[in-house]
């Protein structure tokens, strides 16, 4: 019988993957009626990559990233194009099951399943680099692992807090050695020049991101959820210039909807706060479920999404050092991930969040084996109940398997939200 790895000598659009993507892209596409026509952009965007196997970034240096952590500048500024290779298939967590421990995290597996058998992104194989933080201890691991499969892996050190000084300067030092780390890789030098032209054009990124940040604060819900996560998950493997465009014109879209009180979402539909496990293609079952269900999902903070995009990077002084410092500075200091041993920054965003967009509820998903999401909520959830937030927690995998079960329960708790409005208005 041949195992997984003989996949790859089949056409792309016949792999499990592609089958997979094609079933997921169909139930976003055809479930819902009224998408935004300029979201054709980027379903036609999965169809090429996921669905179809075309490579983008040809003739392009690759350097495939792990975590949002990762100076997306510095790679772009020494010449090559950065990837995120956070898997979402449930095909490639199968596979990743070969070799990895049964309750070990699904992004994880999935990840190292992808690049075992190099599958599901077209260009696994053109791969430069793999830059791996060392943050949650499944990915500290996963770097032997990956590297005993053929890669250049390179380990980037994160510090375990990041509110002392003594933190931020064992960042930066880790930074400015990550940045002579690609001088290797691409040949290419980094200037002051390539540096702010890079800082310019995710700049950019970062405006046309925040603008659709805002159109999501609307009474009436002008784009579903699980859109957002399409455009946001299109941004770990798109031409960066070609997303920005993209975005800009979906926000023109959405500005006319806004005009016109428009709404997407379900008449009177909960508005929901998504955190926890990231969200990524085609693992949007969760997503999905809470709008099939009837709420709508408005806004969200995790590392495929919100936290993936922060305000532009600031520097007092236009010299390189000082650039690659603010740089690191922007990367640490906003970051709300679980990892770091203090997290009040994340309790104080998600409250904050839920305020500005007047969410009802909180869907919390912890993926199974993720010990870092699972153990921070219930101190989370606990901070939101004060506040009299209700939370939904979910633990879930890849597998399609609980999608009856979860679906009870996030109806269960879309009704209750429904019925704690009614009482308040009484």
């Amino acid at each position: 019988m041949a195992n997984h790895k003989d996949e790859i000598k089949h056409p792309f659009n016949l792999t499990h993957q592609a089958s997979e993507a094609t079933r997921m892209l169909r139930s976003i596409t055809d479930d819902f009626p009224d998408n935004p026509e300029a979201m054709n952009y980027f379903y036609d965007l999965y169809k090429k990559v996921y669905c179809e196997g075309v490579s983008l970034h040809e003739n392009k240096k690759i350097v495939g990233t792990m975590c949002v952590q990762v100076p997306e500048e510095l790679i772009y500024a020494s010449g090559a194009v950065p990837v995120r290779l956070c898997n979402g298939f449930y095909t490639d967590d199968h596979n990743g099951a070969d070799f990895m421990p049964a309750k070990s995290c699904s992004l994880v597996k999935a990840t190292l399943g992808m690049l075992d058998s190099k599958s599901t992104l077209p260009f696994i194989n053109r791969l430069d680099d793999i830059v791996l933080p060392a943050t949650c201890d499944q990915k500290r691991k996963a770097g032997s692992m990956i590297a005993d499969m053929g890669y250049s892996v390179y380990d980037m050190e994160v510090p375990p807090v990041k509110e002392s000084e003594e933190a931020r300067i064992y960042w930066r030092r880790s930074i400015r050695k990550f940045a002579g780390e690609l001088k290797q890789i691409t040949g290419k030098k980094l200037s002051k020049s390539s540096l702010k032209e890079a800082m310019a054009k995710i700049s950019r990124a970062q405006k046309a991101y925040r603008k659709l940040y805002e159109l999501r604060k609307q009474k009436n819900s002008v784009i579903l959820g699980k859109d957002v996560f399409m455009v946001t998950n299109a941004y770990f493997f798109d031409e960066i210039e070609s997303w920005t465009e993209a975005v800009n014109r979906l926000n023109v879209e959405l500005e006319k909807r806004v005009e016109e009180k428009y709404s997407a979402a379900q008449r009177r539909a909960p508005r929901l706060l998504f955190t926890g496990s990231p969200a990524i293609f085609p693992n949007l079952k969760i997503p999905m479920l809470i709008e099939e269900s009837g709420g709508v999902i408005v806004g969200d903070e995790t590392c495929s999404s919100n936290r993936m995009l922060y305000d532009m990077v600031s520097s007092d002084e236009w010299h390189l050092n000082a650039m690659v410092d603010g740089i690191a500075d922007n990367y640490l200091k906003p970051c709300t991930c679980p990892i770091f041993t203090k997290n009040d920054d994340r309790k104080r965003k998600l409250l904050h969040m839920a305020k500005e967009f007047a969410a009802e509820g909180v869907v919390y998903q912890s993926f199974s084996g993720c010990q870092v999401y699972s153990m921070e909520q219930a101190s989370i959830t606990k901070a939101l109940n004060d506040e009299d937030i209700p939370v939904l927690f979910i633990e879930s995998d890849y597998s399609p398997d609980d999608m009856g079960q979860l679906s009870t329960r996030i109806e269960a708790f879309i009704e209750s939200l429904k019925a704690k409005r009614r009482r308040n208005r009484k």
